[in-house]
């Protein structure tokens, strides 16, 4: 059985409905009406206006700006659904490039928002203590307001917004088109079949190392004859991204996505640190990983290899069944959504060519959902991978069910990863928990240190190769060359001797979209949090038991409206203290001692 197409129609009857083009002619007003507002009414309100009329006036902008929120981005959602999937459906890239025009008027429309809040910075706490709609929405406002000082004047923002849409968004979505339509001819089971590069990756996790071997070299001959217009999409990237730092006043590239995550340099630093210093229990695994295969280091086909004696694959209905019974064990209401997710198609799990790769799950708010794309294969690592998108899923979820508002739910992308991970860490614990052979045991094992290694070995080197980018590219572009070897250099530093020199990843730039989004530089970083916080508020669970779930699930709803700090409190977490990492990453030293065992 084929793996399902996710199913929208719930939503729009099509891109040629007429319902779609009612909800984008009704976007389009709503804009020109909040900016005549904000032009005749809120742009009056200064410093010397009472509390109560600047409650008064951010109440009703908040009463506005809400539903346009969530009409634009169910609309945009639903665009998205068929460009992630089709690459070469030239009537959604027309409409996409039609209604990116819409979202530069809502962008230019925030602006005026941002930067009259600035100016009301000073008295902007006393009229959101008296309530309404403003006081309901203090944080995400106050933020606001002390996030415009790294704003240009306005006309410089409404300038760069309009920009973008030929600058860093177009670069970005050539990267995206130019790798999602690249094939390659690959023989496999005495057939030569044509790859979309996504189902090319996944044979890394081919039992034959002979096929993995093989789909390395096919991989790298793919992105050499398409490295130059790769490395100008990063190049055109990172350029607007360092342009637009200097003139909004960022200290570094850095700065944002710090502030971006609602966390402060010393935690990202003591992060860092306690994932410096595992390094060395990584390269453990990877080493006794390469004694497995008959040699002292991995080359990278092998990095992924399964190992033991587990060599199970799932249809798609496994997978679903599989996933719900462990989901269960941890709380019904989570296998109740999952079962939802799948009954009512949610899920994009086919490989075809024209699809992006990777995974990710996209908040459909105008009907409470959330789809899910992956490219599943049937190994165990998509069906962790899909665990892991209904987690993010479960999050929008119980933001929807709290009534939380756009604004509310805006969550920064270290709280992001909370639920994935743990629903990660529920399928590894409940299926390990079931688990007497000790060829299965390491399966099992093996599939887990291979996400975690992913998560804090390679994470930090794409943080590694992301920092050197944005450096050298202040000086001048780089050349394709010059970017595998920043790559390479990464790893080096990362993987250090676990890794074999001579069959590094050089080109793992070219196709993590990642580094080509402008609007948020260093996405790497808060994966690593996520997955730590998680593994924390997994011990937090075990402890806890049952009276666990009503906390975590307000916590899923409440993401969007405190600082990951204040968050983390909640449990007794001080994500400062560098106690608190170590002991996350001990967790996975377990696992790596008990990998070395068997």
């Amino acid at each position: 059985m084929t793996p399902p197409r996710w199913d929208l129609s719930n939503v729009y009857p099509g891109l040629d409905s007429p319902e779609l083009a009612e909800d984008i002619d009704w976007v389009k007003a709503e804009i020109k009406a909040l900016g005549e507002f904000y032009q005749q009414e809120f742009s009056k309100l200064d410093e010397s206006s009472s509390p109560e009329t600047l409650n008064t006036a951010i109440s009703v902008i908040v009463d506005r700006i809400n539903p346009l929120l969530e009409k634009a981005s169910t609309i945009g959602a639903y665009i998205h659904s068929f460009i992630s999937t089709d690459s070469f459906n030239q009537a959604a890239m027309r409409l996409n490039s039609q209604f990116e025009l819409v979202m530069v008027e809502i962008s230019q429309v925030n602006v005026m928002l941002e930067s009259r809040l600035g100016r009301l910075r000073a008295v902007l706490p006393a009229a959101l203590e008296l309530g309404g709609s403003a006081g309901e929405h203090a944080f995400p406002l106050l933020e606001i307001a002390e996030q415009s000082q790294f704003l240009m004047s306005e006309e410089k923002e409404i300038l760069s917004n309009e920009l973008d849409l030929s600058g860093a968004n177009a670069w970005s979505k050539l990267q995206g088109t130019v790798t999602s339509q690249k094939t390659v001819d690959f023989e496999l089971d005495g057939e030569v079949k044509t790859l979309p590069m996504p189902a090319l990756i996944n044979l890394y996790y081919h039992p034959n190392e002979d096929v993995r071997k093989r789909a390395y070299a096919a991989e790298f001959e793919a992105w050499e004859s398409i490295k130059e217009p790769l490395a100008a999409c990063m190049n055109g990237v990172k350029g607007w991204v360092n342009t637009l730092n200097q003139h909004r006043g960022r200290v570094d590239a850095l700065h944002a996505p710090i502030d971006q995550a609602r966390i402060d340099r010393e935690t990202l630093d003591v992060m860092l640190e306690a994932m410096r210093e595992s390094f060395p229990t990584f390269r453990r695994y990877f080493k006794a990983k390469a004694a497995r295969f008959g040699s002292t280091a991995l080359p990278w086909w092998n990095l992924f290899a399964p190992v033991g004696k587990l060599e199970q694959t799932y249809t798609f209905a496994e997978a679903a069944d599989f996933i719900q019974a462990n989901f269960e064990k941890f709380s019904p209401d989570l296998k109740t959504f999952a079962k939802t997710a799948f009954d009512h198609h949610w899920i994009d799990a086919e490989q075809r060519t024209g699809k992006r790769g990777g995974a990710f799950c996209m908040p459909v708010p105008g009907v409470k959902e959330s789809r899910i794309l992956c490219n599943f294969d049937g190994s165990l690592d998509q069906v962790m991978t899909m665990a892991h998108e209904l987690g993010h899923g479960y999050h929008n979820y119980n933001m929807y069910q709290a009534g939380r508002t756009p604004l509310q739910r805006h969550t920064p992308m270290t709280m992001a990863e909370t639920a994935s991970i743990m629903c990660e860490t529920v399928m590894f614990n409940a299926v390990m928990d079931t688990i007497e052979d000790p060829q299965a045991e390491l399966a099992l094992l093996e599939t887990a240190l291979i996400g975690d290694s992913q998560v804090i070995v390679d994470i930090y080197s794409r943080f590694l190769f992301e920092k050197e980018v944005f450096e050298r590219r202040a000086k001048s572009e780089l050349s394709a060359d010059e970017l595998c070897e920043i790559m390479e250099d990464a790893q080096a530093q990362t993987y250090g001797e676990g890794l074999d020199p001579a069959y590094r990843h050089k080109f793992m730039w070219t196709w993590k979209p990642h580094y080509y989004y402008a609007g948020l530089s260093f996405y790497n970083f808060p994966y690593a949090f996520g997955m730590l916080f998680g593994v924390g508020l997994y011990a937090i669970y075990e402890q806890r038991g049952a009276d666990f779930i009503p906390d975590y699930k307000q916590l899923l709803a409440s993401t969007g409206e405190a600082p990951a700090a204040e968050l983390a409190a909640r449990f007794g977490i001080d994500i400062r203290s560098r106690d608190f990492w170590v002991d996350s990453l001990a967790v996975i030293g377990q696992r790596v001692d008990r990998y070395c065992e068997l």
